[in-house]
């Protein structure tokens, strides 16, 4: 990953990946969605301990405004598509256990 200098630099980077974790939900590609995840998780990780943090002018605040928007507007349309294949994967465990416990109560 590129080393990057300031906070806009790391949101708009952080902007691409959470777009293109858009398109690997849509197209139900988990182990692409986990790979960008952890790409955004370590921009994040800079955000919080790695960046010198310089004091941002007015356009580049605006600037921050936007990409966090889209940022939480791509959030909400993963969700939008990995939160039903999670009830589901939920769903199918939970029918597992319950198989599991009674197999087991009747030594199945």
């Amino acid at each position: 990953m590129l080393l990057m200098s300031s906070q806009i630099e790391v949101y708009t980077e952080m902007s691409s990946f959470s777009a293109r974790m858009v398109s690997a939900a849509q197209a139900n590609d988990w182990d692409e969605l986990v790979s960008l995840e952890k790409n955004v998780s370590s921009l994040r990780d800079t955000l919080t301990h790695g960046l010198d943090v310089d004091p941002l002018s007015s356009d580049e605040i605006q600037m921050k405004r936007t990409l966090i928007r889209r940022i939480l507007d791509d959030d909400a349309e993963i969700r939008r598509h990995t939160e039903p294949w999670m009830e589901n994967v939920r769903q199918f465990l939970e029918g597992a256990v319950t198989r599991r416990k009674v197999e087991h109560a009747y030594r199945l």
